[in-house]
Protein backbone atom coordinates (compact mmCIF):
# COMPACT_ATOMS: atom_id res chain seq x y z
CA UNK A 1 0.00 0.00 0.00
CA UNK A 2 1.68 3.23 -1.20
CA UNK A 3 -0.50 5.40 1.89
CA UNK A 4 -2.63 4.34 4.72
CA UNK A 5 -6.13 5.63 3.75
CA UNK A 6 -8.05 2.89 6.08
CA UNK A 7 -9.02 5.61 8.83
CA UNK A 8 -11.18 7.17 5.59
CA UNK A 9 -13.23 4.12 4.82
CA UNK A 10 -16.12 4.76 7.01
CA UNK A 11 -16.43 8.46 5.24
CA UNK A 12 -16.16 6.78 1.93
CA UNK A 13 -18.28 4.40 2.80
CA UNK A 14 -20.85 7.30 4.05
CA UNK A 15 -20.41 9.10 0.61
CA UNK A 16 -21.20 6.14 -1.47
CA UNK A 17 -24.61 5.37 0.95
CA UNK A 18 -25.00 9.39 -0.05
CA UNK A 19 -24.68 9.01 -4.19
CA UNK A 20 -26.46 5.64 -4.38
CA UNK A 21 -29.59 6.39 -2.40
CA UNK A 22 -29.82 9.80 -4.26
CA UNK A 23 -30.13 8.15 -7.95
CA UNK A 24 -32.28 5.77 -6.63
CA UNK A 25 -34.57 7.95 -4.68
CA UNK A 26 -35.05 9.91 -8.00
CA UNK A 27 -35.49 7.19 -9.97
CA UNK A 28 -38.20 5.96 -7.36
CA UNK A 29 -39.65 9.16 -7.51
CA UNK A 30 -39.98 9.50 -11.26
CA UNK A 31 -41.61 6.02 -11.22
CA UNK A 32 -43.90 6.82 -8.89
CA UNK A 33 -45.07 10.15 -9.84
CA UNK A 34 -45.10 8.89 -13.71
CA UNK A 35 -45.98 5.40 -13.38
CA UNK A 36 -47.90 5.41 -16.90
CA UNK A 37 -44.95 7.10 -19.01
CA UNK A 38 -42.33 5.56 -17.01
CA UNK A 39 -43.68 1.93 -17.37
CA UNK A 40 -44.02 2.06 -21.06
CA UNK A 41 -40.20 3.08 -21.27
CA UNK A 42 -39.54 -0.06 -19.08
CA UNK A 43 -41.77 -2.49 -20.06
CA UNK A 44 -43.95 -2.51 -17.15
CA UNK A 45 -47.11 -2.33 -16.24
CA UNK A 46 -47.67 0.87 -14.36
CA UNK A 47 -48.88 -1.25 -10.92
CA UNK A 48 -45.58 -2.79 -11.25
CA UNK A 49 -43.79 0.51 -12.00
CA UNK A 50 -45.12 1.79 -9.00
CA UNK A 51 -44.13 -0.84 -6.92
CA UNK A 52 -40.62 -0.83 -8.27
CA UNK A 53 -40.77 3.25 -7.39
CA UNK A 54 -41.63 2.38 -3.85
CA UNK A 55 -39.31 0.36 -3.18
CA UNK A 56 -36.35 2.25 -5.10
CA UNK A 57 -37.42 5.48 -2.46
CA UNK A 58 -37.77 2.53 0.43
CA UNK A 59 -33.72 1.13 -0.44
CA UNK A 60 -32.84 4.77 -0.99
CA UNK A 61 -33.64 6.18 2.82
CA UNK A 62 -32.63 2.97 4.55
CA UNK A 63 -28.90 3.21 2.91
CA UNK A 64 -28.92 7.15 3.18
CA UNK A 65 -30.08 7.42 6.58
CA UNK A 66 -28.47 3.76 7.78
CA UNK A 67 -31.45 1.92 8.76
CA UNK A 68 -31.38 -1.39 8.45
CA UNK A 69 -28.55 -1.07 5.40
CA UNK A 70 -28.71 -4.29 4.88
CA UNK A 71 -31.99 -4.64 3.87
CA UNK A 72 -32.23 -1.61 2.01
CA UNK A 73 -29.12 -2.36 -0.15
CA UNK A 74 -30.70 -5.57 -1.10
CA UNK A 75 -33.99 -4.35 -2.60
CA UNK A 76 -31.81 -2.06 -4.61
CA UNK A 77 -29.28 -5.07 -5.19
CA UNK A 78 -32.90 -6.65 -6.51
CA UNK A 79 -33.74 -3.77 -8.47
CA UNK A 80 -30.62 -3.51 -10.32
CA UNK A 81 -30.44 -7.05 -10.84
CA UNK A 82 -33.47 -6.89 -12.84
CA UNK A 83 -32.78 -4.14 -14.49
CA UNK A 84 -29.99 -6.12 -15.92
CA UNK A 85 -32.01 -9.15 -16.57
CA UNK A 86 -33.94 -6.96 -18.81
CA UNK A 87 -31.00 -4.99 -20.67
CA UNK A 88 -29.26 -8.64 -21.09
CA UNK A 89 -32.12 -10.89 -21.97
CA UNK A 90 -34.85 -9.02 -23.14
CA UNK A 91 -33.65 -6.06 -25.22
CA UNK A 92 -30.22 -7.75 -26.14
CA UNK A 93 -28.36 -4.66 -25.18
CA UNK A 94 -24.82 -4.55 -25.09
CA UNK A 95 -22.69 -3.44 -22.01
CA UNK A 96 -22.12 -0.07 -23.35
CA UNK A 97 -24.82 0.17 -25.97
CA UNK A 98 -25.77 2.96 -28.17
CA UNK A 99 -25.87 6.25 -26.91
CA UNK A 100 -24.52 5.01 -23.39
CA UNK A 101 -27.67 2.90 -22.44
CA UNK A 102 -26.19 -0.24 -21.69
CA UNK A 103 -26.29 -2.02 -18.70
CA UNK A 104 -22.47 -0.89 -16.94
CA UNK A 105 -24.08 1.63 -15.28
CA UNK A 106 -26.75 -0.91 -13.66
CA UNK A 107 -24.07 -3.10 -12.99
CA UNK A 108 -21.76 -0.42 -11.15
CA UNK A 109 -24.73 0.57 -9.03
CA UNK A 110 -25.49 -3.34 -7.89
CA UNK A 111 -21.65 -3.41 -6.92
CA UNK A 112 -21.83 -0.53 -4.57
CA UNK A 113 -24.99 -1.59 -3.03
CA UNK A 114 -23.04 -4.77 -3.18
CA UNK A 115 -20.05 -3.16 -0.97
CA UNK A 116 -22.60 -1.63 1.24
CA UNK A 117 -24.00 -5.06 1.94
CA UNK A 118 -21.11 -6.75 2.69
CA UNK A 119 -19.62 -3.70 5.18
CA UNK A 120 -23.29 -2.99 6.83
CA UNK A 121 -22.78 0.62 5.22
CA UNK A 122 -20.06 1.20 7.76
CA UNK A 123 -19.58 2.85 10.69
CA UNK A 124 -21.91 6.15 9.97
CA UNK A 125 -25.36 4.03 10.23
CA UNK A 126 -28.00 4.17 12.72
CA UNK A 127 -28.93 0.26 12.67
Amino acid sequence: MIIDLTAYTAAALLLLRIIIAIVFFSSGKSHVANPVERGKSIGLPPAATTVLGIAEIAGAISIAFGVFTQVGAVLLMCTMLGAMYKKIVVWNTGFYAKEGYGWHYDLLLFLGCLVLFTTAGGMYVLY
